[in-house]
This record gives structure tokens, sequence and C-alpha cells, in this order.
């Protein structure tokens, strides 16, 4: 099961602020009134006199001391909303769970991901409350796809109103071919790439998006089957693809994304990371 960590987060900022302001309208004045009440008791010892009488260190402590679930929450809140505000609107970090990227993101990367580029929205229903820009295609984006909500990472492939083809790992946006120039093999062996009686290589080329180019991945396999399919991406939607062509659940198999489930675009690596007991690794950070 998915950890839902937006809301976790969010109930631990609402419960430890919530702590703090019942106890600051109920609880802190009775304290200081009783701590009053304790000087009074003393007022014939000088300052110096009460530091240094235990007998009035106690009663002090037990008349103004704060309980410490207070203590902990006014100590948390305030680093805890921070936490909350940068991930809800500012930059989010992400870990690639799986192979769809490569080989721009490898599993084990850990992203950053621009929260407000698409526009602000609010925390957990992700209603978009200001426009600011539009995704692109190219862009690395997060986001939830039509079927579930676990957060996925693909290329932006098609917009609103495109037509995308995809005919034998060849894709075309609009009737247009995007061009591709092979960069090298890639020998690392993974099931997707085999017909069940041989294993074939992997080629990494240098595909042109648009005004971008990206590299993906696609498997030199003769004996994978051809295909041609076609689809209309409909008015606030995006038809997202991974980048390694021939291991990637995207819009081929559930369709384009819809806009109100976008989460941001991913912008940089900043950490490798692959398991708990490897050693990380920061030879990969920079921007996607």
């Amino acid at each position: 099961m998915d950890i839902n960590l937006p809301l976790i987060l969010f109930l631990a900022v609402a419960g430890s602020g919530l702590v703090w302001l019942v106890d600051a309208l109920m609880c802190q004045g009775k304290r200081k009134r009783a701590a009053q009440a304790i000087d009074a008791q003393f007022d014939t010892l000088s300052d110096e006199e009460k530091r240094e009488s235990a007998q009035y260190q106690t009663a002090m402590e037990r008349a103004a001391g704060e309980p410490p679930l207070v203590e902990y929450s006014k100590s948390f809140f305030p680093v805890l909303l921070v936490v909350f505000v940068l991930r809800s609107f500012i930059v989010e970090p992400f870990q690639i769970p799986s192979e769809s990227m490569v080989p721009t993101l490898e599993v084990g990367d850990f992203i950053l991901v621009n929260k407000f580029i698409y526009g602000v929205r609010l925390p957990l229903v992700r209603t978009k409350v200001v426009d600011i820009t539009d995704p692109k295609r190219g862009d690395v984006m997060v986001f939830f796809p039509p079927h579930e909500s676990r957060y996925f990472i693909k290329r932006v492939i098609g917009l609103p109103g495109d037509t995308v083809r995809v005919a034998n790992n060849v894709l075309y946006v609009n009737g247009e071919k995007m061009e591709q120039a092979f960069a090298y093999d890639d020998n690392r062996g993974e099931s997707g790439c085999d017909n069940g009686y041989n294993q074939y290589k992997y080629v990494v080329s240098y595909e042109q998006l648009g005004e971008s180019t990206h590299a993906m991945r696609a498997c030199k396999s003769p004996r994978r089957r051809p295909s041609d399919r076609v689809w209309e991406v409909p008015e606030g939607h995006y038809f997202m693809m991974g980048d390694n062509r021939d291991n990637s659940s995207d819009s081929r198999v559930w369709g384009p994304v819809p806009e109100a489930r976008i989460v941001g675009k991913a912008f940089a690596i900043w950490m490798h990371w692959e398991t708990l007991l490897s050693v990380p690794s920061f030879s990969r950070v920079g921007g996607i």
C-alpha cells in the first residue's frame, strides 16, 4: 500500500498547530496566573534566593511548566509548516522506482519537482487556483494517471488537440515524424527485450521532440510484433510516454492524463541511491 505522505504531513501540521492554539487560548493563562501565585508565596525572597531555592523552583515548574505534548507541538509545528508549504507549493523530492524513464532517469535517482510552474494548486485536493504556464512537449512531468492515485513520471508527448501515432517505435505528432538519431547500444538485459527465445539488446537514440531533444531507448528485436496506433488527445489532457519505450506503462495503455491530475515538472537529479545497502552517489546530479 502506498503511503500518502502529503496527507500525513498535513495532519501533523494541523494536529501540532491545534494543540498549540488550544493551549494558548485555554491553558497558558492558567499557568501564568499559577506562576504569579507562586511568586506571591515567595515574595520575601530575592531573585537570587529564588534561583537557589529548590522548593521555589519545583513549585514554579509544576505551576508554569508546559505539558510534553504542548512543548513538542510548539517545537515541531514551525518546522512541519515550512516543510508542508515547500512540498505543496514550491518543490517536492521524488525517488524513481522503475525503469520506465531509462536512459533519462535510472532506478534510485532522487529528483526535484517544480510544483508551481504549471499553476498553484491547493494541497491534497489539487485544485488549481492560479494559472502560470502549461506543460510543453518534451517536459518530464509527474502526475497521477487516470486509473490510480499513485505518482507516475513520464515525458509529455502530445498536447491538447494533438494526434499522436506510434509505428514500430517511431513517433509521429500531428502527422510529423519525430526524427531519431542512433546514439549507442545498451546491452543491459531486461525481460522486456526478449522474444522468449533470444535476448536482444536495446538501442538508445536521440529523438527530436518539437524544440527539444532527448534520449529514448527501444528494443532492437527483429521478432517484436510491429505496432501502429493512433490517439487523439482531448482538450485539457496530455499524452505521456516513458523514454524506455518498450518497458513503460503510459498513455498508450491507459490513455491521456487530465490536466487536473498534474503534479509538477521534474527539473533536476540531486542524488542517486538505489538501495538502503548501497552507498549514495552524486555522480548523476544535474538537470533533466
